[in-house]
């Protein structure tokens, strides 16, 4: 019997921050899952500690591929779970109730299930929300407010899900969900309780630019170049109150 979920995580040289993301999944109260590792042929000690886990419906997969997305569509290719969960490297389910909590969600076979994440550092611990807060009701053009959802906590039916398109290096995820969205009868609010940990340790904004112009050509394609413009008209005053939160933080 195929499992409810399938938790798909891509890896490459992730020994550093692989073991949080295991323990998250081993620790799960719900046994209705399997967990596909799609490693990009690492060179360190990620498949040695992935191998060690308890996760009794894990399938390794390590072999080179073409980036992230590229990874990320094998394993759409071969997971057999009724909804996909992307789990990064480094990033958890925020507590052991996760998958039980959205198992309860699976009922009226929505589309796609989402919640909160909250950021967590090197050391596990939390501290803060995310930028975007995830609505309680969520439609395609919710993503005209940015990704408003993060991408580890967009659980979607498997029958739902295209491939990612590879056109885009950088941003192809906000694509995806907008695009699974566009066939989604039904959503469900996982509620306010964050579903995912996000690793805030090593963020950075090297390609950060590119990937806002990658984003903009997303939008225009699919909601038009002039709500595309007036989307991002919007986000200015959301943009000066991160700047100056940073800049207060420094001091």
């Amino acid at each position: 019997m195929d499992p409810l979920f399938s938790i798909i995580t891509v890896t490459w040289n992730a020994a550093s921050v692989i073991a949080p993301t295991l323990r998250s999944v081993e620790r799960q109260t719900s046994t209705d899952y399997e967990m596909l590792i799609i490693d990009g042929a690492s060179t360190d000690d990620t498949l040695r500690i992935v191998k060690q886990a308890s996760i009794a419906s894990l399938r390794v997969f390590s072999e080179p591929d073409n980036g992230l997305y590229d990874a990320m569509n094998k394993g759409i290719s071969r997971a057999r779970g009724r909804y996909l969960i992307f789990l990064n490297a480094g990033d958890a389910f925020a507590d052991d109730t996760v998958l039980v909590r959205l198992a309860m969600l699976t009922t009226e076979d929505p589309g796609v299930i989402y919640g909160q994440t909250q950021l967590v550092d090197k050391n596990r611990e939390v501290v803060g929300k995310r930028h975007l807060t995830a609505p309680k009701r969520l439609t395609v053009d919710s993503f005209l407010k940015g990704m408003v959802v993060c991408h580890q906590a967009f659980v979607a039916r498997s029958d739902l899900v295209p491939q990612y398109d590879l056109r885009y290096r950088l941003s192809a995820d906000y694509d995806w969900c907008i695009r699974v969205l566009e066939k989604s009868p039904a959503n469900a609010y996982a509620g306010r309780k964050p579903i995912i940990s996000y690793l805030a340790e090593g963020m950075t904004t090297r390609h950060h630019r590119a990937s806002l112009r990658e984003r903009f050509r997303i939008m225009c394609r699919h909601y038009g170049t002039g709500m595309a413009i007036l989307a991002h008209l919007s986000f200015i005053p959301r943009y000066l109150k991160r700047r100056l939160g940073r800049s207060a933080n420094k001091q």
